[in-house]
């Protein structure tokens, strides 16, 4: 004689689940999209330095929190950490 089994649910709770990620640096695409301006005017403002920026693996990552400080005008864009 066979025992039925029981489906369990297997969803996560609430607290489990996949949220949309806390977003700590734009790449040069969210730049160019949030400031609607072209690549190039993007990296010569990555040249300039007017925020913090690092490379990783080829690509530009701008801090989240220094970009929106200089977009903001406040000081202490560059000099901030990567958060």
């Amino acid at each position: 004689m066979r025992k039925k089994i029981e489906k369990s649910d297997t969803r996560l709770p609430n607290t489990f689940r996949q949220t949309e990620p806390d977003i700590r640096a734009y790449t040069v695409d969210d730049i160019q999209h949030i400031l609607k301006v072209s690549r190039t005017t993007v990296y010569e403002l990555l040249k300039s330095k007017k925020f913090h920026s690092v490379r990783v693996g080829g690509q530009y990552r701008i801090s989240k929190k220094s970009f929106e400080n200089w977009l903001n005008g406040e000081k202490g864009g560059s000099e901030d950490g990567i958060c």
